[in-house]
């Protein structure tokens, strides 16, 4: 989503790095570039203004003017801005729950996927070791039930609802059910509109009064842009949000509205949905997701999306294998990719390297380079998988007609991963350090 920011950000950064020492006249005209990056990337104009005055007096003082590096420093002003702009540099959005039940309502216009986000966050508690309950609320769009009961079962929750009631004793109901089951949080899946009108907040009202939630999140589609702050700030005149939830945040939006919720509201966004996957659902670092805009890149959400998604038995299993036989084979290749793709798609995996910038281009290029190196894979025998040696002319026929390539390809992948494993094997040769191996 912050791509095209990124890369104004970082060019207008990067001209003035070319030269050296900087002028009042040089920042100023820096200054300038960033503010026309902001509003193109659809950033509300009173954000960008505060955001520029703020930044103005620090980049124009005497430490930058004076510095040996004098761009770093200022990069450091640009970071430590967004990141305030965003929620703070000491700000968590993990939930504080309290001891007991705890009620979390959900809210939203119609499309903005706040059903399925209710499913994400059921998943995201049960990874943090929670028991939670999906509440079906919302009794006017036709089939959000059902909607929810699938997804309640992709993720393994229990979704509660009453057939013919209506939303508020839905919601009482659910809440009861939960305490006496011992389930906790309970999330409350609301009604939509297509737009904001009375009878919308009257209900939304009511559910608030009967259940007092401790949080009222708004799930908002991060695609619409300014019209996103317009809904955000009518429904918290309402209902007094204490929070957001962006989806669609792997979208090509210009990201402005990201950008511009917490400067206008006050309130802070927690949660972002970044894939249409359940498991699609990362909490709102301000200052990470500064350092991505400024190309710093996302090194500790790396490694949580990491520690989340390899499977432990299987990286310990391969690493006790690397340390016994110090090599690897095309099995524990298979595997280890198997892995990766657990952890998204290459261009998610890439955005949180520092530094990092590759054309759609080549992402693609490297997507289908994967898939035929899987293919070529899959298509041999476990003995051929564990020794390449025995690969003949007829087998590698037999591995291109199997897998959809031609033998040339076949034996630039079998080239490339045996160089893959004469490097290996020097590095291994050494031994493996504790806590190395696969999951490195």
């Amino acid at each position: 989503m912050f791509d095209a920011l990124q890369d104004r950000l970082r060019d207008a950064l990067r001209r003035l790095a070319r030269q050296g020492r900087l002028t009042e006249s040089e920042i100023t005209a820096g200054l300038r570039e960033i503010r026309l990056a902001l509003l193109e990337a659809d950033v509300n104009l009173a954000v960008v203004k505060s955001f520029i005055e703020r930044v103005r007096p620090k980049a124009l003082g005497s430490e930058v003017l004076s510095s040996l590096t004098p761009v770093e420093v200022l990069t450091k002003i640009v970071y430590d801005e967004l990141t305030d702009m965003l929620g703070g540099e000491g700000y968590d959005p993990r939930f504080r729950l309290p001891p007991g039940q705890a009620v979390i309502m959900l809210v939203g216009l119609q499309g903005s996927g706040k059903t399925t986000t209710a499913a994400k966050l059921a998943l995201r508690f049960k990874s943090e070791g929670r028991r939670p309950l999906l509440v079906a609320a919302d009794l006017s769009r036709p089939a959000a039930v059902e909607q929810l009961h699938v997804l309640g079962r992709q993720v393994h929750a229990e979704v509660f609802t009453i057939a013919g009631a209506d939303p508020v004793a839905v919601a009482q109901g659910g809440v009861e059910h939960a305490r006496k089951q011992g389930l906790t949080p309970v999330i409350i899946d609301t009604a939509g509109r297509l737009s904001i009108d009375e009878a919308l907040m009257d209900e939304l009202a009511r559910v608030k009064a009967a259940v007092a939630p401790l949080e009222i999140l708004l799930v908002l589609d991060a695609l619409t842009g300014q019209d996103a702050l317009v809904t955000a700030q009518r429904f918290d005149e309402r209902l007094d949000l204490t929070g957001f939830i962006l989806t669609k945040m792997d979208g090509d939006a210009r990201g402005g509205a990201a950008l511009s919720m917490r400067a206008v509201t006050g309130k802070p966004i927690r949660l972002a949905g970044v894939g249409e996957k359940v498991d699609a659902l990362d909490y709102f670092h301000p200052g990470r997701v500064a350092g991505r805009i400024l190309g710093r890149g996302d090194i500790l959400a790396l490694v949580e999306k990491v520690s989340g998604a390899v499977d432990e038995r299987e990286a310990q299993r391969l690493e006790k294998k690397l340390r016994r036989e110090k090599k690897f084979d095309l099995e524990d290749f298979l595997t280890a990719m198997r892995q990766a793709k657990r952890l998204g798609s290459m261009s998610q995996i890439l955005s949180f390297l520092p530094g990092v910038k590759v054309s759609d281009e080549q992402l693609e290029m490297g997507q289908r380079e994967l898939k035929c190196f899987e293919a070529i894979v899959c298509s041999m025998t476990p003995s051929e998988r564990r020794d390449v040696r025995v690969l003949n002319a007829a087998r590698r026929q037999r591995i291109a007609r199997g897998s959809g390539t031609s033998v040339q390809q076949v034996n630039r992948f079998i080239k490339q991963f045996q160089e893959m494993q004469r490097m290996a094997g020097k590095l291994l040769g050494g031994g493996l350090p504790p806590g190395a191996g696969t999951r490195a």
